[in-house]
């Protein structure tokens, strides 16, 4: 048997642009995808927590080092600039993994700033 188990999160970024005009994805910068082990063209849930919106969408890579957090095409319409959001990956994992298992949670400030990495919830 398989189970569907959250893999990583980024907790609590905030968006710093939505851009309508841009085909489909979230833009993060690369060293959040590095810190949350997440990657490009991944599939993601979007959770924001301003007006509980909740949505699929794929990674696209920013520029490392500004803190980027952009929803681009029509998630665009999901967010408001300085949202709070939550970047949700699951993975599928079989239960003699479990035992091991060890979920990564990037924890950000204000300005997207890695705050704290804990490999648990």
């Amino acid at each position: 048997m398989t189970i569907e188990m959250l893999y990583s999160k980024i907790h609590r970024a905030t968006v710093t642009d939505a851009n309508l005009n841009y085909v489909g994805s979230i833009t993060v910068d690369e060293e959040l995808l590095e810190a949350s082990k997440m990657r490009v063209g991944q599939k993601v849930e979007i959770l924001n927590i301003n007006n509980g919106e909740r949505f699929s969408t794929y990674i696209i890579l920013g520029e490392r080092g500004k803190r980027d957090i952009c929803l681009n095409g029509a998630a665009a319409r999901k967010v408001h600039k300085g949202d709070k959001i939550i970047i949700v990956a699951y993975a599928t994992y079989d239960e003699s993994e479990l035992a091991a298992y060890k979920p990564r949670v990037v924890l950000v400030n204000e300005d997207n700033d890695i705050e704290e990495i804990l490999e648990e919830i």
